[in-house]
């Protein structure tokens, strides 16, 4: 009987476990919140004791598993990048990548700003929830303070790796595993060092498969995030209630609209600018691929619906699509970039931190650096709010406030997101092809 339960239970999509999740444990805070206000009496202490350290088990789940998806996945990426492409046609795509998603994130932070999710809510009422997600005594909530400049930011990118890694110094250890990835791929391919390549090649491969390894783990994680998300949902609304509502629908439509605005408006005068074709008729011949991430939530699964939409439909060379649409996978993350900033500017206005130009730069930097590690899996956006809130000044306990809120939301706006990475992953690599005239069959890459 328990048997058959547990294989039907793991039959259901994920996605449906964990909106039913949600979605219950939703009511059942908001029960709790109007039974208690109706009897007089709290309900905190049976909150934070028995429901609680279930959803903040998934949270420090997540923290466990973000240094090593992050490390893994950039340094496969650089050094997926070959010495004599990038030079070239390599560097070109590249390039393309750092500056649609630098755009998306002064998109995502302008939006932020404009939308300025949290504005109106107290401060006070979410100190409960800092202990609630803690499980443990927690100091008085103080006010972060954002007090890093450019430079400091620059000198934390080259740090020592080790220190970087003792200090939660997400930059440093992202910059650090790019140039080693970009040293894994130089040594591999310098005829110098012919007699260290197999040596080399085999740590290129460790790296692999210690990134399939860390990825496995993330499923595993992905399958408790039912229970972790139904136990969040009933420690935030029934230790807030029903205020907590309006910065999830602020945030929610928000980072919606912003993707959707990417999608429809973005690429498109990109595309037409560029290739002087008709934008909307590209992307219709990307539509498969789109739908395909919206429903797997995974660039790295669209990965091979990408590569045949771009040779079958667009006739691009598959040169190109072999090297550019992986490495779109693991370092392009557009709605990552348009996703993260609504949150920091969520938690900004929930803990008064004062967000500055300087900051807001940093903001938009740290943004963008972060999403080369969203690594291509679901939920991988999740992970790295830990590294934007950090970089804002956030302490331990009122990160785990911002990412417990995102954690109820995220599969909906996972989905909205991971369209968006792949359509910019097939725009780019388009984009590409046409200035460099790589089609199979003409020059315009349309059949």
């Amino acid at each position: 009987m328990a048997t058959g339960f547990i294989k039907s239970y793991f039959r259901i999509p994920l996605l449906i476990r964990i909106a039913v999740g949600f979605l219950t444990g939703t009511l059942l805070g908001i029960g709790f919140c109007i039974g208690a206000a109706w009897q007089g009496i709290s309900l905190s202490g049976f909150i934070i004791t028995w429901i609680a350290p279930f959803g903040a088990v998934l949270i420090s789940m997540l923290k466990m598993i973000v240094i090593p998806v992050v490390f893994c996945s950039v340094v496969t990426g650089a050094a997926s990048l070959s010495v004599r492409q990038f030079g070239g046609i390599g560097g070109k795509v590249l390039l393309w990548y750092l500056l649609t998603s630098f755009f998306a994130a002064m998109l995502g932070t302008g939006l932020a700003l404009v939308v300025n999710p949290g504005s109106l809510t107290s401060i006070t009422g979410w100190q409960d929830l800092i202990v609630g997600m803690t499980v443990q005594p927690t100091p008085p909530m103080v006010t972060p303070q954002m007090s890093r400049s450019l430079t400091d930011l620059l000198l934390g990118m080259f740090q020592n790796p080790f220190e970087a890694l003792a200090n939660n110094n997400f930059l440093g250890i992202i910059v650090f595993a790019i140039l080693f990835g970009l040293g894994l791929r130089f040594l591999q391919e310098d005829s110098r060092t012919s007699a260290l390549q197999p040596s080399v090649q085999n740590l290129s491969d460790m790296f692999v498969a210690g990134r399939e390894v860390i990825f496995k783990i993330v499923e595993w994680i992905l399958e408790y995030s039912p229970v972790g998300v139904f136990a969040l949902a009933v420690t935030n609304f029934g230790l807030y209630g029903k205020s907590i509502v309006g910065p999830y629908v602020s945030v929610t439509l928000g980072i919606i609209g912003g993707i959707l605005g990417m999608i429809a408006i973005v690429y498109p005068l990109l595309l037409s600018l560029l290739t002087r074709q008709n934008p909307y008729h590209i992307l219709k011949r990307m539509q498969e691929a789109v739908i395909t991430a919206f429903i797997t939530r995974s660039s790295a699964a669209t990965l091979p619906v990408s590569l045949r939409t771009m040779q079958e439909q667009l006739n691009v060379r598959v040169d190109l699509t072999s090297f550019a649409l992986p490495l779109g996978a693991t370092i392009n993350m557009d709605g990552v970039c348009v996703h993260l900033p609504m949150f920091a500017v969520l938690a900004a206005n929930l803990f008064g931190v004062q967000l500055t130009a300087t900051s807001l730069v940093i903001l938009v930097i740290t943004t963008v650096l972060a999403s080369i590690g969203a690594g291509g899996v679901p939920g991988g956006s999740l992970m790295l709010l830990f590294i934007i809130l950090e970089a804002i000044g956030l302490d331990s306990g009122q990160v785990a406030v911002i990412v417990a809120l995102a954690t109820g939301i995220n599969p909906i706006l996972d989905m909205f997101e991971t369209a968006n990475n792949v359509t910019g992953d097939m725009v780019c690599t388009y984009v590409v092809a046409h200035s460099e005239g790589m089609f199979e069959k003409d020059s315009t890459g349309i059949k």
